[in-house]
């Protein structure tokens, strides 16, 4: 390949990064929105859910390699990467669906379906998404142009996860609105009897005032429902024609139009097939925007043996196999409990929207930072500076109370302002890591190489979705249980603050064994782009 075929146009730069954009849907959708949904929604325990979250991951190990052997060993008209995105756009829609449906089953059968459609969901998103990172690899063969490529491609990301986080309980509001009868009485200055009476069956509905402040307790709890603590919000279970009558405080000027009733079981599915079907369109333009450019060298054969021997004495590789698998733990603890500390310690879950989306324009625009800051500071040196600041920024939560809103947002948009560097320059330096290996050993398999990229983003975000549920667990939380809710509120701060940022420090300890240094990385692109001038002239 010649060096002049190494700048990539805008436009194809834009097309790569809508691919990221649709996985973020997903993946996003899924990290954010699931855990909730899980527990809140389908009924299942936040030790359940946890258990699911790592067991399902053990599996990917396997699966995300055979994808990066598949991918190397394609032959198409396309390419070897490009028709992955295409062949399974749709599949990933279907199964995404599928993961926010709530089919009637027993409590045994809601396991096996959250199994099943989990895992399901785990191997199409690998043979989606090792295809589309290997594929920023042999766009260009000049890694300062590839980090180009990774800036545009995070924004996508952070484009995609801003749209389903910050649309997504908007439209489970809009979808799953209830419009039961409502009568308010008022009983003193600073207490009201709301009655509602159903005008059909909703399973896991949920109550509370507009403005999430007032404290309900049921008149008489229908069983099941758990103790009648006051709490800001009751679910439960209406039957068409049914009454049910709580007593509010704590709210003043309560009207029947201050009462908000979602079905969150409607509202979740309905949501995110508008998603799924977003998500499958953007994958396909993907697919037609982009070209395959870097090819293997002539004379390298097809040697399996030779290409896990390459892998396992490529240093490179294996150092950002573990920083992969730390950032994707310390992101997905962040993400995966937004909602529930925002919907249960701040009384606000529709404020989660507001805060994903200013964490998702802060992550953007540190995407876009990362190119010129790693020309000056050289790509290990910024993800190093990336890992410490964003976790210490992120442990001041701990000192955050429900009321200091502004500092919440704050620290949390500071945070990651950094934290979106972390992926920006990690699936660069997989592409550094596969032109390391072609320089070495003259034998280059990109697709095996960026299977560390998935498989740390998914066994990652397993093990934060452990952690998440093992220590809610602690706590006694209970999702369809108001009076459990609150105890669990440590848990919840614990795991918004100073749980994840832990994982920085060790990150950036592990930073320190990586060896292309920007100097080095000048010498491999150099010596490459002379080798395969040679082989375009033979």
């Amino acid at each position: 390949m010649s060096t002049d075929q190494t700048k990539i146009s805008l436009k194809e730069k834009i097309g790569y990064a809508l691919g990221d954009g649709a996985a973020n849907i997903a993946w996003r959708g899924v990290a954010t929105f699931l855990f909730i949904f899980y527990t809140d929604v389908f009924g299942l325990s936040p030790v359940t859910v946890g258990v699911l979250f790592l067991v399902a991951r053990f599996s990917d190990g396997i699966s995300d390699v055979l994808m990066g052997i598949i991918g190397d060993r394609t032959k198409s008209k396309y390419g070897k990467f490009r028709p992955w995105i295409l062949w399974t756009a749709i599949p990933l829609g279907i199964i995404l669906s599928l993961l926010f449906t709530s089919p009637e089953l027993s409590d045994s059968g809601k396991i096996a379906y959250a199994y099943v459609t989990y895992i399901v969901f785990t191997l199409i998103y690998t043979a989606n998404n090792i295809p589309y990172g290997a594929l920023m690899a042999v766009m260009t063969g000049d890694d300062k142009e590839r980090t180009s490529i990774g800036s545009f491609r995070m924004a996508g990301a952070f484009a995609g996860g801003m749209l389903v986080q910050g649309a997504l309980l908007f439209l489970v509001a809009y979808f799953g609105n209830v419009d039961p009868k409502i009568k308010v009485d008022k009983l003193d200055e600073n207490q009201y009897e709301v009655a509602v009476t159903a005008t059909k069956d909703v399973e896991h509905v949920n109550v509370k005032t507009e403005n999430g402040i007032a404290l309900f307790s049921w008149q008489e709890a229908p069983s099941g429902t758990g103790e009648n603590t006051p709490t800001n919000n009751k679910s439960f279970t209406m039957e068409e024609g049914g009454e049910y009558t709580f007593l509010l405080s704590g709210e003043k000027d309560i009207t029947p139009d201050s009462i908000v009733l979602i079905d969150q079981q409607s509202g979740y599915s309905t949501s995110m097939y508008i998603m799924a079907a977003l998500l499958a369109l953007l994958m396909m333009i993907t697919f037609y925007s982009t070209r395959e450019r870097v090819l293997p060298p002539k004379n390298q054969k097809a040697d399996l043996k030779q290409d896990f021997k390459d892998l396992v004495k490529n240093k490179p590789w294996l150092v950002l196999l573990g920083i992969g698998l730390l950032f994707n733990i310390y992101n997905s603890i962040k993400q995966g409990i937004v909602v529930i500390y925002f919907t249960h310690y701040l009384n606000d879950q529709l404020l989660s929207a507001s805060y994903l989306i200013a964490l998702s324009l802060a992550s953007i625009l540190g995407a876009f930072l990362t190119a010129s800051l790693s020309k000056k500071l050289g790509k290990r040196n910024l993800f190093i500076y990336a890992l410490l600041f964003s976790g210490l920024v992120n442990a001041l939560l701990v000192f955050c109370t429900p009321e200091n809103i502004a500092g919440i947002f704050s620290l949390g948009i500071i945070s990651e302002l950094a934290a979106a560097m972390f992926p920006t320059l990690f699936f660069v330096m997989l592409g550094d890591a596969a032109d390391f290996s072609e320089w070495k050993n003259g034998r280059r398999a990109t697709g095996l190489i960026y299977s560390a990229g998935s498989f740390a983003t998914k066994f990652g975000g397993g093990i934060a979705g452990a952690v998440i549920g093992l220590v809610l667990g602690a706590f006694s939380y209970d999702g369809q249980d108001s009076s459990s809710i609150q105890g669990a509120f440590p848990g919840m701060v614990m795991l918004m603050s100073w749980v994840p940022a832990i994982v920085t420090v060790v990150a950036a300890g592990l930073m320190f064994l990586y060896p292309l240094t920007a100097k080095k990385m000048d010498e491999i692109t150099i010596d490459l782009n002379q080798r395969r001038a040679l082989e375009d002239a033979s």
